[in-house]
C-alpha cells in the first residue's frame, strides 16, 4: 500500500452554487480519497484531499478538468500538507 499524502486545493471560477461540493464528494468517494470541501467567502472552493498519491492526483486532475458538469474552473492551486488521518470525505 502506498503512503498517504494530503493536499490543500483551492479551486476558483464558477464553482459555487452549481453543486460543485456535492460532485466533489461523489468523485472523491468514487476514487477512494478522504478529506473535506467547503465554499469560501471569496467565491472559491477549498478542498483537503488525503489518500494514496495517485488517487489524490486523480481528484486534483478532475478539478483541473472542470469538476462538476455545470462548473467553470479558472484555476486550481495545490499545496502539500501533512496527512491527518481523514477517514471520509465531507462537506464542511
Amino acid at each position: 500500500m502506498s503512503e498517504s499524502i494530503r493536499q490543500r486545493v483551492v479551486v476558483s471560477g464558477l464553482v459555487q452554487g452549481v453543486g460543485f461540493r456535492y460532485w466533489t464528494v461523489q468523485e472523491a468517494t468514487r476514487i477512494g480519497v478522504s478529506g473535506d470541501v467547503t465554499n469560501r467567502a471569496d467565491g472559491t472552493v477549498l478542498a483537503h484531499v488525503e489518500g494514496a498519491a495517485d488517487d489524490v492526483d486523480r481528484l486534483v486532475n478532475w478539478f483541473r478538468a472542470g469538476g462538476a458538469p455545470s462548473a467553470r474552473v479558472d484555476s486550481v492551486e495545490v499545496t502539500d500538507e501533512p496527512p491527518v488521518g481523514a477517514s471520509s470525505f465531507d462537506i464542511v
